[in-house]
């Protein structure tokens, strides 16, 4: 990873390049077969990377339109081509100047290419914050949910940072602190939304290596839910929902044996829904272990804490666990009712 900050001073380009770099490096590669990497318009192009890694020539490579739906899945595509044989390594990287450049929360919803937008400006949907708070108000009532859930959340985040060094905040919050942070768009307080930092991370994907993670499975997919909520049946639903049966299938694993969550934390009231979704907390036992089931949930802080590199972070962190000793780790990512997970594990 380069280092997270919210005014890198530098461009995207050279952001990739520190963190391929450093992966390459870590790889005992010079220059990868094959480059991958998503983006929203606001990242290094592909071949800008090949052209700095000095590559007079590159082999497969692809730039795919999206945000944080492909964070998992991009470990699919990458896991795809070494086993069809296309590469024997491959660059995943994703770029951006999320806070200094091109933020987040002023991209707007982008439904239709434009044309719904007419239909959701005049109800306040002028960004995802907006869609997800309604969609969070819908949860927290259906689950019998408070604000101070949420407040462990966000305070289980900034105390797992407090020993990462790559976090962008890392400062303890009281419950107190919690409910002095401004309202965004209710329930969401500021804390409860994601950083917004420039940063950039990178990872290789190559055949199986002694000590390095298994990619296991990953799927990709998802339905109507609150990503249309025109369509929807209900406006909480995340692509969990539909992902979550398919990728046990994949792995031939079971929920009891995932060991720790690294779970897409773009707002707060997110992890109780993929919890239960992906059967890490059973729906009527939300509200009373929710803290517990927390101790295994993003131990470097995640989106909320560490910093907002599209969810390739905490893709990154999912690999340093495995490393570290723990077991089968967790992966997801999604933009609502359509995302991707997977599933890592031990060599």
């Amino acid at each position: 990873m380069s280092a997270i900050s919210r005014a890198s001073g530098t461009t995207p380009l050279a952001l990739a390049l520190t963190a391929a770099r450093a992966a390459l490096a870590e790889a005992g590669l010079e220059k990868p077969d094959a480059i991958l990497s998503y983006h929203l318009n606001d990242s290094a192009p592909v071949l800008y990377v090949a052209r700095a890694l000095g590559m007079a020539e590159i082999g497969w490579h692809n730039e795919i339109y999206g945000g944080g739906t492909q964070c998992a899945s991009i470990l699919g595509d990458a896991a795809m081509l070494v086993a069809s044989g296309v590469a024997r390594s491959v660059l995943v990287y994703r770029a951006l100047n999320g806070r200094s450049g091109q933020r987040m929360n002023a991209l707007g919803l982008k439904l239709g290419e434009g044309a719904e937008e007419q239909f959701t400006h005049p109800y306040g949907m002028a960004g995802p914050v907006h869609q997800f708070a309604l969609a969070a108000q819908r949860y927290l009532h259906d689950r019998g949910l408070t604000e101070t859930h949420l407040s462990s959340v966000v305070r289980r985040s900034r105390s797992n940072a407090l020993a990462n060094p790559r976090a962008l905040v890392r400062k303890p919050m009281s419950h107190a602190e919690y409910l002095a942070e401004p309202v965004i768009a209710a329930p969401l307080r500021r804390a409860d939304c994601c950083q917004e930092t420039d940063a950039a991370c990178a990872l290789v994907v190559t055949a199986p290596r002694p000590g390095a993670p298994l990619i296991r499975a990953v799927v990709r997919g998802g339905g109507p839910g609150c990503s249309t909520m025109d369509r929807a049946e209900d406006v909480t639903r995340l692509s969990g929902h539909y992902l979550a049966e398919p990728l046990y299938a994949a792995a031939g694993m079971k929920p009891s044996d995932v060991d720790v969550a690294l779970l897409y934390d773009a707002y707060s009231w997110l992890v109780p829904r993929q919890l239960e979704d992906y059967g890490l907390l059973a729906r009527e036992d939300l509200a009373d272990g929710l803290d517990e089931a927390l101790a295994r949930v993003n131990p470097h802080g995640g989106l909320l804490s560490e910093g907002y590199v599209h969810g390739l972070n905490n893709t990154a962190e999912a690999v340093r666990q495995v490393r570290a000793g723990s077991g089968p780790a967790l992966v997801t990512g999604f933009g609502g009712s359509y995302g991707s997970a997977a599933l890592l594990t031990p060599a």
